[in-house]
Parts: C-alpha cells; structure tokens; sequence
C-alpha cells in the first residue's frame, strides 16, 4: 500500500507589537491616532478628487442629456398628435420605427396621501375598512431591556451584552469659522 501524506496547512501567527509598559502603551495609542488621522486625510483627498472629476463628467454629460430631453419631449408631441394613425386605432401600444420604439406604458397605481398618515389610518377605520390599515406587531426591545428579569423566563429570548475593546487617541478638532 502507497502511504499518503496529508498536508496540514497552519495560519502564521500575526506580529504586533505587545507594549510591555505604559509609556509604551501611549506610545502605541499616539501611532494609532497619527496612522487614523493620516487614513482620514487621505479619505478626504479621495473624495475630493472624486468630486472633482464626477463634477468634470457631469458638466459633459450635461449638453447630451438636455438634447435627449429635447428629443424625448418632441416625439412624445409627435406621437401624441399621430397616436391614433401609429397604433392603428390604438389597438397596439408598440410602434416600431427604423431606429427604435415609442411606448405607452401604464405606470402602476400609486397611493399618495394628501394627509397625515395619522388622519388617513383613522378615516379607514372610521369607514370601516381595516384591512386597509396594518397592524403588526413587533418587539419592544427598549421594553425589554429596560425589565431584563421580566424578560429572562421568556423561551426563544435571550438578552445578550458583550465588551468592546477601543483605542480612542486624543484630538483637537479645528474651530470652524464663520465666513
């Protein structure tokens, strides 16, 4: 019999440094906020590059989509004066050309309240149409929280709190001015 061999493949264990003292320790919290503030300087940068070649683009686009509005809205005129000679006495909502497609679509039905949601759920049940209201029940979890030995005999319920670790290094934040 041939043997075989299994390869056991092991993670490396990740090098930290371990501060062995206080002072060490502050230093580590000083690398960590230099090395923070150095991420979010180069954050900021990123999106303002970003902003500055997205506002660059933009300003391209902008004469192309001002010629298709221009273009849209004078075949929707067209269409809408020739409709009943393109869709063959509106049988159809589907007219080829060359090019492309005109469509009439049906959009679907909206609801939108021109009253407070509060006024619109109590005309519903005022006219006796409750299903038009939904009522579902949730868990109060600041309920629940608030009376955790309540809450401890309840079966699928589980109050859980664990500890964070955080290193929060010190920073001054600049006054802002006002212009």
């Amino acid at each position: 019999m041939a043997k075989t061999s299994k390869t056991r493949i092991k993670a490396a264990a990740v090098a930290v440094d371990v501060p062995q003292n206080r002072e060490a320790a502050a230093a580590a919290i000083a690398a960590v906020g230099s090395a923070s503030r150095n991420l979010q300087r180069i954050s900021a940068e990123m999106n303002d590059a970003l902003a500055e070649i997205k506002e660059a683009y933009e300003r391209e686009a902008e004469p192309f989509r001002r010629e298709i509005e221009a273009h849209t809205e004078g075949l929707r005129v067209f269409a809408e004066a020739n409709r009943a000679a393109l869709t063959n006495n509106y049988k159809v909502k589907t007219v080829a050309l060359t090019t492309g497609e005109l469509v009439w679509r049906m959009n679907p039905p909206s609801v939108r309240l021109v009253d407070t949601e509060e006024n619109v759920i109590a005309a519903c049940e005022a006219a006796g149409h409750r299903e038009f209201v939904r009522y579902t029940p949730t868990l109060n979890r600041d309920a629940i929280k608030a009376d955790p030995d309540a809450a401890a005999g309840i079966a699928g319920l589980r109050i859980g709190q664990s500890e964070a670790f955080v290193v929060v290094p010190f920073e001054a934040e600049l006054a802002e001015v006002a212009a």
